[in-house]
């Protein structure tokens, strides 16, 4: 399943700074816009490096008195871009230790920002969402499942399957897929299915996943 793009969830129109700008108007729009960072761009619009509340904290710790973006920033800056699923960007994120990811264009310029918050909606999309998504996305279109077959239960992010597929390789397929649905938090198994199409159950016959199939004759 296709997870959600970084072009989803990223705030557009960044608030940004200037190489020049002032470390009390840097935190002046941290505060403002309630956000932990800031990107530092060139004139043509392309991040060089980021401002962070800790690099502000570090360059007062430091007393090393006024200084502007350029002296305090994180440079080069880590950068997202639009195509990235999801998964990628909190991935660098987890990798470069950073909270916030400016997001560029093919020409480098900047086009946004995401950052953590904006994942963690993920795990808030509304139960009915989710069930909407495995019940066309997954069972339906991907697997070719009647919606009949199988009911799918969303309560807080967690799925429970229940119903019954045609072969029990199905089964395992189904419930990976169904992990990969944004915004899913567990998911608990109840299928049943009517051929062992590894061990060779008789069809028509409903075997629980674990469950020897039954010996023909």
């Amino acid at each position: 399943m296709r997870h959600r793009r970084v072009a989803d969830l990223m705030t557009p129109n960044a608030v940004t700074v200037q190489r020049g700008t002032q470390f009390r108007e840097i935190a002046r729009l941290l505060d403002e816009y309630d956000i932990t960072a800031v990107p530092v761009v060139d004139d043509d619009g392309r991040p060089v490096g980021v401002v962070s509340e800790a690099d502000l904290l570090r360059r007062q710790l430091s007393k090393a008195g006024a200084a502007n973006a350029e002296a305090i920033m994180t440079s080069p800056a880590v950068v997202a871009r639009p195509e990235w699923s999801v998964v990628e960007a909190a991935r660098t994120m987890e990798q470069r230790r950073v909270k916030r990811l400016p997001v560029v264009d093919d020409g480098g310029r900047l086009i946004g920002v995401i950052s953590r918050s904006d994942l963690v909606q993920l795990f808030l999309r509304r139960d009915r969402a989710i069930q909407e998504e495995i019940l066309e996305e997954v069972l339906t279109r991907t697997l070719g499942v009647a919606p009949s077959a199988v009911t799918v239960d969303v309560a807080d992010g967690t799925v429970t399957l229940t119903g019954t597929l045609e072969r029990r390789s199905l089964v395992p397929i189904a419930v990976r897929l169904c992990e990969s649905v944004d915004g899913v938090i567990e998911v608990i198994d109840r299928l049943t299915y009517e051929r062992d199409d590894a061990g060779g159950a008789p069809g028509g016959a409903a075997v629980l996943p674990g469950q020897p199939a039954p010996e023909a004759g």
